[in-house]
């Protein structure tokens, strides 16, 4: 590893007359341990920037010529100083939104799901929805799924339509199914399922493409409310070292992101995605991948191939353990339009990421990507699977060689760590999320939270990828251990690979001359602690565009 080098300066500037005029910094950082990530993995002492620019890295002694008499100077104390992470899958606004509903997530009892959801509707206005919550019925014993009939009384003036952490299953009461005349006679959708009762009444839980039933009757947040959500999101990711996210979720919002920025309260790059079978409204357009500026950018698209593991309707080959009933649930189109909406979306220019959990999932969507290069011919796509969590041997060395971008969620393995074993036999838990295996086989991977379905902190995320010690500490070696990645590896994955997986690796995901200048500064140094720690380390400084967005207190 090469050691406080000098790279190339960008230290004059040349005028009209074609004499160098001397250049100020606007930034400059020194006393620093700084993992540039670069292919060498330089580190260096000190770091310039100006107009938003990179223009130096190298010792104190090199900046110092830099500093002018507006120059901000940063003493960072030897603190450790990395790109700015970059969250490859997020639903950005939903994080905003969720900081001011009611938190479920580690709600261990019933009892206590049901007090908190209880508290949070007495400060509600009569007939306001409760949304969020984020609940997780693998945290109760048993584990049984809750019902309308547990939330009722503590919800009888507000409609409930609260999601299971994964977004993949929702619980109404039933003042919410009556607004959405959801019924015993309401038939089944394809994609999706209602949990009955042994008469067939159902119980209040909507699994995937079921939600649709009650998201019709929701009423849709005014502009205002997008506007408070997205500016408590890029404030939160600031103060999280995040200074871009691949937004899942943007759909017809990219107004709002737009507004935000104009306002100049946007803190976070950001990268918006829209559904797969709209693909349309931006081919018509003429609209290609990565269109925009530096800070807001569109032209991907998302689809759904199945569910999640822990709603039972991720796709597989073979029956899950624990409900031999089914091997989970494809999206209607997958089997009908999707195909051809992936081949027209990347003829027209677009990206395409297709959500895949389960282990049949993922190799369908191979399929459907393997084809391309002969229908539209060969050329640098970047596919994505988003999630890629079970793959079978035979399909990881695919990703490597079809040139199609892991982007995956490390938090989620110390989480379904927890009980994913009761699903999946030995045989398909092999392939689970397989870091070790797609990195070894030419694969990239490109690292996100998927918050909030899962904590948006990346420190959380390069902690499970390191160790993969689940959450109940039953896994102190790590959980299918032998997928273990390095440090180096994981932040990588958190800043270049996600670069890269959105066409951007040219300007973001490493710390070199002529690179934005987006970077953080960590409490620890992460590469050189017990990697149990490595959760516990805090963000003290977040640069985006060369100015500082959030300091610690």
């Amino acid at each position: 590893m090469k050691k406080f080098a000098c790279f190339v300066f960008v230290v004059s500037m040349l005028v009209g007359s074609g004499f160098a005029q001397a250049v100020s910094a606007d930034l400059v950082i020194k006393n620093a341990n700084i993992r540039t990530m670069d292919p060498k993995r330089t580190i260096a002492r000190s770091i310039a920037t100006l107009n938003g620019k990179i223009i130096a890295v190298g010792s104190d002694a090199d900046t110092a010529r830099l500093v002018g008499k507006n120059t901000r100077v940063i003493d960072a104390g030897g603190k450790t100083i990395i790109p700015g992470f970059n969250d490859a899958h997020v639903h950005f606004m939903e994080t905003g939104s969720q900081l001011s509903s009611v938190d479920l997530r580690d709600a261990k009892t019933p009892e206590e799901f049901v007090r908190r959801i209880k508290d949070f509707a007495a400060k509600l206005p009569k007939d306001r929805w409760i949304l969020g919550g984020k609940w997780d019925h693998e945290n109760w014993t048993p584990n049984n799924l809750p019902t309308a009939a547990m939330v009722d009384a503590a919800t009888p003036d507000n409609p409930l339509f609260i999601d299971r952490l994964d977004g993949h299953m929702a619980l109404a009461n039933s003042l919410a199914m009556k607004l959405a005349k959801v019924n015993k006679d309401t038939k089944e959708v394809a994609g999706g399922e209602i949990v009955r009762d042994a008469a067939g009444n159902p119980t209040g839980v909507f699994k995937d493409a079921a939600m649709s039933y009650i998201g019709k009757v929701i009423p849709e947040p005014s502009f205002e409310q997008k506007f408070e959500a997205t500016v408590a999101a890029t404030e939160h990711a600031a103060s999280l070292g995040i200074t871009s996210v691949q937004d899942m979720s943007t759909g017809n919002d990219v107004g709002v992101f737009q507004e935000v920025l104009r306002q100049g309260k946007l803190k976070t790059r950001v990268y918006g995605c829209s559904p797969l079978d709209g693909y349309k409204r931006w081919s018509n357009a003429g609209v290609r991948y990565a269109f925009g500026n530096a800070m807001l950018r569109v032209g991907c698209l998302k689809g759904y191939t199945d569910g999640s593991l822990g709603s039972t309707t991720a796709w597989f080959f073979e029956p899950y353990l624990d409900d031999p009933k089914t091997s989970g649930l494809p999206m209607g189109d997958v089997l009908t339009t999707m195909r051809d909406d992936i081949a027209n979306s990347d003829k027209a220019g677009l990206q395409v990421n297709i959500h895949a959990i389960g282990d049949r999932a993922n190799a369908v969507i191979l399929d459907y990507y393997a084809d391309l290069d002969k229908l539209n011919g060969a050329r640098d796509r970047r596919f994505r699977i988003e999630h890629a969590q079970h793959l079978r041997q035979q399909d990881i060395a695919r990703f490597g060689k079809i040139g199609v971008v892991a982007s995956m969620q490390p938090f989620h393995i110390i989480d379904d760590g927890r009980w994913a074993w009761k699903r999946l036999d030995e045989k398909r838990l092999k392939g689970t999320y397989a870091f070790r295996t797609l990195l070894d086989t030419g694969g990239v991977l490109a690292f996100g939270s998927d918050s909030p379905v899962a904590p948006i902190n990346p420190l959380f995320g390069v902690y499970g990828a390191v160790t993969r010690r689940t959450l109940d500490d039953k896994n102190p070696m790590g959980w299918i251990p032998e997928q273990k990645i390095t440090v180096d590896e994981a932040v990588r994955a958190f800043t270049y690979g996600s670069a890269y997986a959105e066409f951007q690796e040219k300007w973001k995901g490493t710390l070199e001359v002529g690179m934005l200048a987006d970077l953080v500064i960590l409490s620890d140094d992460i590469f050189t602690i017990d990697p149990t720690r490595i959760g516990q380390v805090t963000v003290l400084t977040t640069v985006v565009d060369g100015k500082v967005v959030f300091e610690k207190k």
